[in-house]
């Protein structure tokens, strides 16, 4: 004879009981209303590690994880029993909701009434499943964990009319600490805490004798982690306020952090001037260590010789120099020490760049010593110093080939220039908008100029080559095999011949001002059809993959995919979500096939479409599936909607990268005549996950 069930047991529904078998301080064996769970781990991480991952209903990749360790390290517990932070045992009881209360040591304590939607259907129908961590507090007792659960609770004490007895795990009074640990591990297991929220409750922690390292092994997290979010303490409270009210961000609150309170207080006096504008960001670290932000990896000289001062900041690797000034007089000492280590080693000249001047490569020609290599120190304004040796410049290892091939030596006359920096700086600039205000007039030249500068590049072109960065080594085989790629290898050879009939090699990305004007030499040589030629090549080859600039080719173009790209392996092989794959089904056969083999697996789908596609004989070795269709004709020109112009989403709703990039600019080439636009392709209906 069953017994009654109590009211709890009516409302909140029944509970199984859960028994852990305990061996040498270990957790062997789990049983559950008398029977032995089996435990599935799925590791979700979004197919980055796994290249060949299993996709749930919802076509999320994961990874399944076969569990042969203890118990506790599958999180029954946080950590080892040897590793625990003991905590006092709660006592288990029923309370009336309307004796409980959010605890101000929940850490969620204060916020607006939470969203309980998602819940509440399921504690409306099923009760609640796991017991709310409560402790006593004055008349009442005070929710530590389960706070959405307690509102769901209070939702249904107002639909019901009734006061229900809740589940609740009592803890003790004393135990502050446990409390708030508790109710930090309960809220960072669910929803990700904002770093205020951190720091209230990691400071309520400190305040109970924790120390950072404590804390950072109870919460299995680094103790640079700990002391970043209790370096907040040292924020003035109006900063705090702020940054608690997302009035400014974290760059800038991390910035603050390095502040001395009399920088703090003038950045809120800033922050509270109707004519000032106090910093943010990079400028207010920036002005924090006044002026750029230089850490002490930079430094070419021994740290514990310097005197300037040193801020530890506790959100980046390494500590920052306070002062840049005293900073750059030290590293100039050091620099000016291993320049002279370099001549005094035989180099022809060791050349210091401006502070913030780039050492532009392409500028340069590399030699050795023995043939008057120099070396160029490169300092950029964030503290790096770089030494680069044996460079000449172009232009002088030009000169000095052709005074080798004509037998001459350099005068002493020649060594001087005959105009000064400003004056050669002066004449130069007059004559740069000279020959831009030429090139308005002559079109056809600025033409062949601009495909120059796109194939060789310049300082101020700067132009790649697309390169095939598939992760999957089937799509790197995949596109080498396909039609694209031939046509395009094959016009590469002829444009290679072009150059070659004109005696030049083809031109190759270098960003040399000679090899530059080498190449706007050839391409005047040529006609105008020939240079359309290179610029429709050099356009080909630097395209960017993906995106919309893709899409508008395809569309502008009218280019029919179906001659470029058919069904192969490859494509079948990384074809992994059965929606997908069943509205491809619907597609190619009937919305009705597709429901028929809903339950089907991939590999059996996927079958049936490539039969439908061959035709004939080919759909007798997939069995029974799809008996109707092992006598139809092949129809090779079927392609999804993936591979269509304009391309077209396969399930309604999903996220589509091609079809997303479409949308973005279809407006642009289609205006706002709808009627030009494919209909999306109907998603199949039936739950194929």
């Amino acid at each position: 004879m069953s017994r009654a069930l109590t009211e709890a047991e009516r409302i909140l529904g029944p509970r199984p009981q859960m028994t852990l078998v305990v061996e040498d301080d270990r957790i062997v064996e789990i049983w559950v209303a008398g029977r032995a769970p089996h435990i599935r781990v799925r590791d979700y991480d979004g197919g980055r590690t796994d290249p060949a991952p299993t996709f749930d209903r919802e076509g999320f990749p994961y990874s399944d994880i076969h569990w042969s360790g203890p118990a506790w390290a599958l999180g029954l517990s946080l950590y080892p029993p040897e590793k625990e932070t003991p905590m006092a045992q709660p006592d288990l009881t029923h309370i009336p909701l309307d004796q409980l209360s959010v605890s101000k040591l929940n850490m969620r304590h204060g916020r607006k009434k939470p969203d309980v939607s998602d819940i509440l259907p399921s504690i409306r129908e099923k009760g609640i499943r796991q017991t709310l961590l409560v402790r006593r507090e004055g008349e009442g007792y005070g929710v530590i964990a389960g706070r959405r659960r307690y509102f769901a609770l209070l939702e249904l004490a107002k639909e019901t009319g009734t006061n229900p007895l809740v589940p609740c795990a009592v803890m003790s009074e004393e135990d502050a600490a446990s409390a708030i640990e508790a109710s930090i591990i309960e809220n960072v297991a669910r929803l990700p805490a904002t770093e205020m929220e951190q720091y209230v409750a990691f400071r309520k922690l400190a305040d109970e004798g924790k120390a950072p390292e404590d804390i950072a092994t109870f919460f299995g997290v680094t103790e640079l982690l700990v002391r970043r979010v209790l370096a907040l303490a040292g924020l003035a409270a109006p900063i705090r306020k702020l940054y608690a009210d997302d009035e400014i961000d974290r760059e800038t609150i991390r910035a603050l952090t390095l502040a001395t309170p009399a920088q703090q207080a003038d950045w809120l006096k800033l922050w509270n001037s109707k004519t000032e504008r106090a910093p943010f960001g990079r400028a207010c670290r920036a002005w924090v260590t006044g002026g750029s932000t230089i850490t002490t990896d930079k430094a070419l000289f021994e740290l514990e010789c310097f005197e300037g001062a040193i801020t530890a900041d506790l959100f980046g690797e390494r500590a920052v120099f306070a002062d840049a000034e005293a900073f750059w007089a030290a590293q100039a000492e050091a620099i000016s020490a291993q320049v002279e280590q370099y001549r005094a080693r035989g180099w022809a000249d060791v050349i210091c760049l401006e502070r913030g001047t780039y050492f532009q490569r392409w500028e340069y020609i590399q030699t050795t010593k023995k043939k008057g290599g120099k070396v160029y120190v490169e300092q950029r304004h964030d503290g790096t110093v770089t030494f680069h040796e044996g460079w000449v410049k172009a232009s002088e290892a030009r000169r000095a080939k052709r005074q080798t091939e004509d037998g001459e030596a350099p005068s002493p006359a020649d060594a001087k220039p005959e105009m000064s920096g400003p004056m050669a700086e002066y004449v130069g600039l007059h004559r740069h908008g000279a020959a831009g205000a030429s090139l308005l007039a002559a079109p056809a030249i600025a033409l062949r100029l601009m495909v120059a500068h796109a194939i060789t590049g310049s300082s101020l072109w700067n132009v790649r080559t697309h390169v095939c960065g598939a992760r999957k080594n089937e799509t790197h085989e995949s596109v080498a095999a396909s039609v694209a790629h031939a046509e395009i290898n094959a016009a590469s050879e002829q444009v290679d011949a072009l150059f070659s009939a004109l005696g030049a090699m083809r031109p190759r990305a270098n960003g040399d001002a000679y090899s530059l004007c080498e190449t706007f030499s050839a391409l005047l040589a040529m006609s105008d059809e020939e240079v359309m030629q290179v610029l429709a090549l050099t356009m080909a080859e630097t395209l960017e993959s993906g995106g919309p600039v893709v899409e508008s080719v395809l569309h502008v173009c009218g280019t029919d995919l179906g001659r470029y790209w058919a069904p192969d392996n490859a494509f079948f092989e990384l074809l992994r979500d059965k929606r997908a794959i069943n509205a491809m089904i619907a597609d190619i056969a009937s919305p009705s096939v597709a429901e028929s083999v809903a339950k089907e697996s991939g590999k059996v789908q996927k079958a049936l479409i490539r039969n439908r596609i061959e035709g004939g004989e080919a759909g007798k070795s997939i069995g029974p599936v799809d008996q109707c269709s092992a006598e139809r004709d092949a129809n090779l020109d079927w392609r999804p909607g993936w591979m269509q112009v304009p391309p077209t989403r396969l399930v309604k709703g999903a996220g589509c990268a091609t079809v997303e990039a479409w949308e973005r600019i279809a407006a642009l080439f289609e205006g706002e005549d709808e009627d030009n636009s494919e209909p999306e392709t109907e998603p199949c209906e039936a739950d194929a996950a």
